[in-house]
């Protein structure tokens, strides 16, 4: 699961982002089509047994309108001014995303479709999210991506309530019961769909009689563990055994008589807490001496670099994952030349989300698709969206990966 912020490139202080807005004002709408009528001459001499036909002017080519509202923070520029560490970062994000997106509405233009891209800063500002909703150009769109992050979100989405066209959260993992809007489109899936994901897995594949969850104690570890207890308790009609403990310093002797010597003992851990893992993974990697562990962990631990591959590896650790990208298909290759060819910098992982986005939404739209949202395999990660009542669609699909031979390998 990518959550803002991801790994960024290294910038050379304001001026790159001037001369790229500098572009976004006059390059921001896609290549069109100009249709041009010819009239037909009347003849000079001997007047025509009919009537001439009237010129027959061609219907305009349809133009789809995309509203694309991110944090590019544009106060920050000027004489005097300067980024903040923060705003700066949301800054690349938001320049990395229209990217990545524009690039994929290029390519569309290719199959004739036409696309008429606006731009709006977000500035990560409730008070300016929620003004953007009132935004004649906005709530004229035929599609709105954005805003970004959470906040900005629910300002934006409590003025646009009733029905009306699909506004897309492009990177946000916050469940959509956060916001309540039926018209959200959720594309990167909320932490309640990983927990899911492993327990189904866990419940398929490997069939145990009793899973133990190591919590730290944080409340934090409960947005994970709920919906994985449902979901077990569901999947096996609540014939695995579910046992919740809070660890400190990392003591595991508690369990020991629940343990078995010649089957995998399977531990789920939540938390994101640098601490707790650091001491809780020892504990487990020295138990798996005397008892094999299997573990399974929180998505989030993809991006943590203190976490040790080796140990991960002898614990057979699993994650979920929405962020996997190959870097060795045709595809990714071909989207990484063009890209650079394009922009003249390499594509970070929020470029490959805008492409992933502004290819599978223009497609829909250019044909009137939005209402059927099929399933898509993208760079980045794929989407298989359902319809949550009053909630609007949400992308459910995660990958789970496992530890081996030093890398994150899928699984299923």
């Amino acid at each position: 699961m990518t959550s803002v912020p991801s790994r960024l490139l290294p910038l050379n202080g304001n001026r790159w982002l001037i001369g790229l807005f500098t572009v976004l004002a006059i390059g921001a709408c896609s290549p069109k089509t100009h249709w041009v009528s010819k009239p037909v001459n009347k003849p000079a001499e001997r007047p025509a047994a009919h009537p001439a036909p009237k010129p027959v002017t061609p219907s305009a080519p349809k133009v789809s309108v995309i509203s694309l509202i991110l944090p590019f923070d544009l106060d920050h520029i000027g004489p005097g001014l300067s980024y903040t560490p923060t705003s700066l970062k949301e800054a690349r994000i938001a320049a990395d995303y229209y990217r990545g997106f524009k690039l994929a509405l290029d390519s569309l233009t290719f199959y004739g479709y036409n696309y008429k891209l606006q731009l709006f800063d977000s500035k990560d500002n409730g008070s300016q999210a929620h003004s953007l909703a009132y935004n004649p150009k906005v709530r004229a769109s035929d599609l709105i991506v954005g805003p970004v992050f959470p906040e900005d979100i629910k300002a934006f989405t409590s003025v646009l309530t009733s029905a009306r066209k699909p506004i897309v959260s492009p990177l946000s993992p916050e469940s959509p019961s956060t916001f309540k809007n039926q018209n959200l489109v959720t594309v990167n899936p909320p932490l309640e769909y990983h927990a899911w994901a492993t327990a189904r897995y866990i419940n398929d594949r490997v069939k145990p009689q009793k899973v133990f969850i190591l919590a730290s104690g944080f409340s934090e570890d409960n947005k994970y563990i709920t919906p994985f207890k449902k979901a077990l308790d569901s999947l096996s009609g609540r014939h695995i055994k579910i046992i919740t403990i809070t660890i400190v310093r990392g003591q595991l002797n508690a369990l020991l008589p629940q343990l078995v010597k010649d089957k995998q003992n399977i531990f789920v851990v939540p938390s994101t807490n640098q601490a707790f893992l650091t001491v809780t993974l020892h504990s487990l990697d020295t138990l798996n001496a005397h008892y094999p562990v299997t573990l399974f962990g929180h998505p989030s631990w993809e991006h943590f670099v203190f976490l040790k591959t080796k140990q991960l590896q002898r614990l057979r650790t699993h994650i979920t994952s929405a962020d996997n990208v190959d870097y060795q298909s045709v595809e990714t290759i071909n989207f990484i030349r063009n890209y650079r060819n394009t922009w003249h910098t390499e594509p970070s992982a929020y470029a490959l989300k805008g492409f992933d986005e502004g290819l599978y939404f223009g497609r829909l739209l250019a044909e009137n698709s939005l209402k059927n949202m099929a399933d898509f395999n993208g760079l980045h990660n794929s989407f298989h969206f359902q319809k949550i009542a009053g909630m609007g669609w949400v992308n459910t699909h995660v990958k789970l990966l496992m530890y081996s031979n030093f890398e994150l390998r899928k699984v299923e």
